[in-house]
C-alpha cells in the first residue's frame, strides 16, 4: 500500500478501534464481549506461535535444553553401558565361537574313533623351563577321571592323566620330554616310540631300521595294554624330518604334532575306549597337491629364404 493521505486516516481509524475495543475488553472483565472471539483466536494460532516461537527464540531454546539436560545426560550414559555392554557380548560370542569350533572338532574326533570323552577346560598351565611341560583341567575323580587316561583335543594326542584330585586334573604333555608313547604309521604300519623334547618337535625311533619313511607321512598312537595310558588310534603329528643314518636296529624321525601345546582350551578326556581298533580313520583325509601349472610354447618356424634370392 502507497503512502497516501486515505491510507494514513485508515490506519488512524483501525489504531482507534483497537484502543475502544481494548478499552471494554478492560471493562468487561471476564463478561467481554471480546472474550470469545480471543479465546478462539488462541486456539487457531496459538500452535502456530508456539512453534515460531521455538524456532526464532534461540534464548529459550537454550533454557529448555539446560532443563532437559539432566534427563538427556542420562539418557546418553544408558546408551553408553548399552555399548560397552555390546561390545562386550560381542568381544564374548568371538570367543564362544572359538570354543565351539575346538568342541565340534573334538567330538567329531571321538566320534571317529569310538572314544568315550569327558570334555574339560585347561584353567592353568605349569612352568615350561626347568620343570614339566603340564596343564591342569577342570574335571577330576568326581567326574571319574582317573590315573593314566588319555587326552586328546581336536587335532590329535595331548597327553595323559598323572595327578587327579576332586574336581581337577593335572596333565602331562605328549611334548615333556618324560613323555612316551607308542606310534604306529599310516598305511604302512611301522612300529615305534615318540618321546617329546619341548617345543622341538618329537623323536620316534621306529623299530625297523630300514623302513622307508617320507616326508609327511603321518603317525597314529599304537595303544597300550587295556588301554591305559593311550588307546590306539589317536592322531599323532606328521613327519617333519628323517634321520638318514638306517645302518642301526632302530631309525630315527622327527615328527610335528597336530596339536600345539602352547595354545590350549578344550581338551577331552577317553574315559571309555573304543570297542575296537580305529586304525587310521581318526585321520583327517590327506589334502590334496596342488597341480603345478605348465606353460608350451610353440614357435612359429620363419620362411626360408632361397639361394636365388639372396643373390638377387
Amino acid at each position: 500500500m502507497r503512502d497516501t493521505r486515505e491510507s494514513r486516516l485508515l490506519l488512524v481509524l483501525l489504531i482507534a478501534i483497537a484502543f475502544a475495543l481494548i478499552t471494554v475488553d478492560i471493562r468487561g472483565g471476564q463478561d467481554s464481549p471480546v472474550d470469545g472471539a480471543r479465546q478462539a483466536a488462541a486456539t487457531v494460532f496459538g500452535p502456530i506461535e508456539n512453534g515460531v516461537s521455538s524456532a526464532v527464540d534461540p534464548v529459550g531454546n537454550a533454557i529448555s535444553a539446560v532443563r532437559d539436560s539432566g534427563g538427556r545426560h542420562d539418557r546418553i550414559a544408558q546408551l553408553e553401558h548399552d555399548n560397552a555392554a555390546l561390545k562386550a557380548k560381542l568381544g564374548s560370542d568371538d570367543r564362544n565361537r572359538s570354543r565351539l569350533r575346538q568342541l565340534n572338532k573334538m567330538i567329531n574326533v571321538a566320534a571317529e574313533g569310538q572314544y568315550g570323552i569327558k570334555g574339560g577346560e585347561v584353567i592353568a598351565i605349569g612352568a615350561a623351563q626347568g620343570f614339566s611341560w603340564t596343564v591342569t583341567i577342570d574335571v577330576g575323580a568326581n567326574d571319574g577321571i582317573k590315573r593314566d587316561m588319555t587326552v586328546l583335543n581336536g587335532d590329535g594326542l595331548v597327553g595323559r592323566i598323572t595327578t587327579v584330585g576332586p574336581n581337577t586334573a593335572t596333565v602331562l604333555l605328549a611334548n615333556d620330554p618324560d613323555f612316551t608313547v607308542g606310534t604306529r604309521m599310516e598305511s604302512s604300519d611301522e612300529l615305534g616310540f615318540a618321546s617329546g623334547q619341548g617345543d622341538r618337535p618329537l623323536r620316534v625311533e621306529l623299530l625297523n631300521g630300514k623302513a622307508k619313511i617320507n616326508k609327511g607321512d603321518r603317525l597314529v598312537t599304537f595303544g597300550s595294554q587295556a588301554d591305559k595310558p593311550f588307546v590306539p588310534g589317536v592322531p599323532v603329528g606328521a613327519v617333519s624330518r628323517v634321520d638318514p643314518s638306517s645302518s642301526g636296529l632302530t631309525r630315527t624321525i622327527y615328527v610335528k604334532p597336530f596339536v600345539s601345546f602352547t595354545k590350549l582350551d578344550i581338551v577331552g578326556v577317553v574315559v571309555q575306549a573304543p570297542g575296537k581298533d580305529p586304525r587310521d580313520t581318526v585321520l583327517p583325509p590327506k589334502p590334496k597337491p596342488t597341480p603345478t601349472p605348465t606353460v608350451t610354447v610353440t614357435i612359429t618356424p620363419s620362411e626360408s629364404v632361397s639361394v636365388d634370392d639372396q643373390q638377387q
